[in-house]
């Protein structure tokens, strides 16, 4: 009887490949398994059903994970305002929950083994490999492509040999796509020029005229827009939708690989960058100055350590415990303008507000007297008077 492997399977080049080569190859019985995070549509998900089917796996996992992704990882990003560098909100992150279903798929099937189609060259390998390692040491992970250091015609020819149609179409780029939004490299993004104003789906500029949107907030999460409740998936959704309209959300940017080499890089995630954004102008308001400074920190290491593979350490834990205790009181409103390719912030309210205008209004009027804002100048700067009274 074969051994059994548990495969991550997209439908792609990649994945079809690994199929055919661990079966013909290798003899495994393979089941194959889409974990779906929010970038297949239904008429996807039927070819990859069937392409999995024709390709010979012995069964197919479909697993819907769009909720499960923002209640375990997307609010979490988003509470702890975690870009990756500054600048991009760990789009990949989906790898951990793709991870966590293969696991759960071999135990089940009583499967020693698991497979997934990453190069040796990108960072999904290491994110899926390492939460692996991590959850079930004893489990085998296998990555063809990687481990024969393929290229994308050879995995056509040996499709082809072994009777198998490839799609005819050569895509100019490489695109990830799920309910964060889309990464694009390839073509003239990796030779550092502006990109065609083709790759851009979710940004074209549909809407000419402003649009005022309101976002609500509970413990730093996002409830409702203008007023209506849903969850946090649709909301990220229809905000994809509305800030993309306005060509809001894409960007292009340097980035630090895991492996140690930089690469360039294209994404847009409207809904996502709103989302933090406007969940920042909420923490303005209701959070002390210490505790923002206090938090700066330790979002740059929360998105880092994502970013990096490294989801499962355990101070992943220790910093969400430290995030959700000061998102108690971010609760409350957030308007944001969005237009010709911006989101600006127009108001925003709480009922944890430290805006206090029966103490003072930002220099206007006080609740003290002047002598004793003049009193605080003077012992507040009494450091830095000293020290330089030494020069002299």
């Amino acid at each position: 009887m074969a051994e059994k492997i548990v495969l991550a399977f997209s439908g792609g080049l990649d994945t079809s490949f690994c199929v055919v080569y661990l079966k013909e190859e290798r003899k495994f019985d393979v089941i194959t398994a889409t974990i779906d995070t929010g970038g297949l549509s239904k008429e996807e998900l039927k070819y990859v059903e069937n392409r999995s089917k024709e390709l010979g796996a012995v069964e197919h996992y479909f697993i819907d994970a769009k909720t499960e992704i923002f209640d375990e990882i997307i609010s979490n990003i988003i509470k702890a305002n975690a870009l990756y560098q500054g600048v991009y909100p760990l789009m990949c992150s989906d790898r951990y929950t793709i991870a966590k279903h293969l696991i759960d798929i071999a135990k089940k099937e009583s499967a020693n083994a698991v497979a997934h189609g990453c190069t040796g060259a990108g960072n999904d390998q290491v994110r899926i490999d390492v939460t692996v390692m991590s959850l079930v040491p004893e489990l085998k992970i296998i990555a063809p492509i990687r481990e024969l250091c393929l290229r994308r015609q050879q995995e056509i020819e040996y499709l082809e040999k072994k009777g198998f149609k490839v799609k005819s179409e050569t895509k100019k780029y490489t695109i990830n796509e799920n309910v964060f939004g889309r990464t694009i490299s390839g073509s003239e993004i990796d030779e550092n020029k502006a990109p065609r104003e083709e790759i851009w789906v979710m940004t074209k500029v549909q809407k000419k005229e402003p649009e005022r949107v309101k976002i609500s907030f509970k413990k730093g999460v996002p409830t409702a827009i203008n007023g209506k409740r849903m969850h946090g998936i649709e909301i990220l959704r229809k905000l994809n939708e509305m800030a993309g309209a306005h060509g809001y959300g894409r960007r292009l940017y340097v980035e630090d690989e895991t492996l140690g080499i930089k690469g360039y890089q294209a994404f847009e995630a409207p809904g996502m960058l709103l989302l933090i954004e406007s969940h920042r102008a909420l923490e303005r308001l209701v959070l002390t100055h210490h505790q923002l400074n206090t938090k700066a920190p330790l979002e740059n290491i929360y998105a880092d350590l994502s970013y990096r593979g490294l989801f499962y350490e355990p101070v992943m834990r220790n910093i969400e415990k430290f995030v959700d205790s000061t998102q108690e009181v971010v609760t409350g409103d957030v308007a944001m303008r969005l237009h010709n390719m911006s989101a600006m912030q127009e108001s925003v309210s709480s009922p944890y507000s430290l805006v206090r205008e029966d103490i003072a209004r930002y220099a206007q009027t006080a609740g003290w007297k002047g002598i004793d804002a003049e009193s605080f100048i003077k012992m507040y700067g009494l450091q830095q008077r000293i020290a330089w009274a030494r020069k002299k």
